[in-house]
């Protein structure tokens, strides 16, 4: 048996099921179109993930991911990230995890699910490793969560104190033909304000010469730990 899969199932909550569907935009034209809820809040699906994830393999996480229900795809990718959290000296099995992921990047299809696992996996793996593989994704990703997915990574570098990807992805999105997506341009702005945590100036030398050809969204994100006049005066 699944456990995972049919403690997740034993969950849910009917009831919430319209307001998360409303949230995570599922209907015609919206970029969650067509995907299902079983109505399970956020940390009762840790719960589950903390309760199982030692009696859950890669095989069973391959059902998982493939699930129809949302949920049941973000509880097998917290289980990967604590699966590669614990296997710090099992080099082979981090390989696995992160294979599983770039092979399962198609159900990696909502903000919160690339979000809450890209970074964790994918960003900690490239620490020491050759980055390219993020700005293939940034440039030429199948769909807007494998172009997320190379911006938001780069969280595990920043946290590191290493700006130098975030900043270079940042300006693959800069110079794409507009119109650039609501969710890329806010994975941006949030992401260079997280370099800019660790060195403002660096962050206001970047956006200066960019500020205009910024999309709004991105810029408003990016200038939102601004004092007041300076952001009134970037967004001039």
């Amino acid at each position: 048996m699944n456990k995972l899969y049919q403690t997740m199932l034993n969950h849910a909550d009917p009831a919430r099921v319209p307001g998360l569907s409303r949230f995570f935009k599922t209907g015609p034209g919206q970029y969650g179109e067509g995907d299902l809820f079983l109505g399970i809040k956020v940390p009762v699906t840790r719960a589950v993930v903390k309760e199982v994830w030692t009696e859950t393999s890669l095989e069973q996480l391959s059902e998982c991911i493939a699930s129809e229900y949302h949920e049941v795809r973000l509880a097998a990718l917290l289980t990967l990230v604590q699966i590669y959290k614990h296997s710090k000296k099992d080099l082979a099995l981090r390989q696995q995890c992160v294979d599983f992921y770039l092979s399962n990047t198609n159900y990696v299809n909502n903000w919160d699910l690339v979000d809450l696992s890209c970074y964790e996996i994918l960003g900690n793996w490239l620490m020491d490793k050759d980055r390219t593989l993020l700005y293939d994704f940034a440039r030429h990703g199948r769909t807007i969560w494998e172009q997320r997915i190379g911006m938001v990574t780069t969280m595990a570098f920043i946290r590191n104190g290493e700006l130098d990807d975030a900043y270079a992805i940042a300006d693959i999105f800069v110079q794409k033909e507009p119109p650039l997506h609501d969710l890329l341009q806010k994975a941006v702005g949030w992401l260079v304000r997280e370099a800019g945590r660790r060195d403002m100036e660096r962050l206001r030398a970047w956006l200066e010469p960019r500020k205009s050809a910024m999309p709004r969204t991105m810029l408003r994100y990016a200038i939102e730990k601004f004092p007041e006049k300076e952001r009134k005066e970037f967004l001039k």
